[in-house]
């Protein structure tokens, strides 16, 4: 029996491509359509899929943050990701989100359905060409000078505010999509600059490009 999905992506052609594959030759069903976090969030809430495709690099809430936010409300959800990102960072942020699956915008149809399987049975899959680079990365991690990384610094919260400030997004506009005081944008943006002890936007955007919080160039 086919499972219900929701596909997130920012680009129409990626979702209308995707949706084809998952339901003609897949026989899945496509229940919604996201093409950025927050929407993705809200297409989860309404439709109830039980597998959501996840882009990272979007708009407003990126894949990352927007995993963090369903698995928190729904820790049954299945969600992998699919981004053309190889860098193990965006790898490792995303499973340790609660993605169950990583795969490549460039992955075969057969590894699509291979992940989502895996994924269905409770299983992990990454796509073949990452597994080295996670298990390599995984063995530099457990240096105890990592443990006390800057990012680790940040709280969901301060994350979703850094990526909007890098974005160019203001106070104000802030404010509104997280339903927040503008004073109080302003003091989480202070004590995000102190965590990170930087002293421009410019610096922020470039710490949320490295740290894989935007792309800002959405992929």
């Amino acid at each position: 029996m086919g499972l219900r999905i929701v596909i997130a992506d920012d680009h129409t052609l990626m979702r209308a491509g995707l949706r084809s594959l998952l339901e003609r030759d897949l026989h899945h069903t496509v229940v919604g359509e996201a093409s950025n976090g927050r929407e993705a969030l809200e297409q989860v809430n309404v439709c109830h899929p039980d597998l959501v495709v996840m882009d990272i690099g979007m708009p407003e809430l990126n894949g990352i943050e927007a995993t963090r936010h369903l698995i928190e409300e729904y820790p049954n959800l299945k969600i992998i990701a699919l981004s053309i990102h190889t860098d193990v960072d965006y790898v490792v942020e995303m499973l340790k989100a609660g993605a169950r699956g990583y795969l490549l915008k460039d992955s075969a149809l057969e590894e699509l359905q291979l992940a989502i399987q895996c994924v269905c049975y409770g299983q992990t899959y990454l796509a073949q060409q990452l597994a080295t680079i996670v298990y390599d990365d995984y063995v530099r991690r457990v240096a105890p000078q990592q443990q006390d990384s800057a990012y680790n610094l940040l709280s969901q919260r301060d994350r979703e505010i850094v990526q909007l400030l890098a974005e160019g997004h203001t106070s104000k506009e802030i404010a509104e999509r997280l339903s927040l005081a503008v004073s109080s944008v302003e003091t989480y943006r202070s004590h995000i600059m102190a965590k990170l002890n930087l002293r421009s936007i410019a610096a922020l955007t470039k710490y949320a490009i490295r740290e894989g919080i935007t792309s800002i160039d959405i992929d």
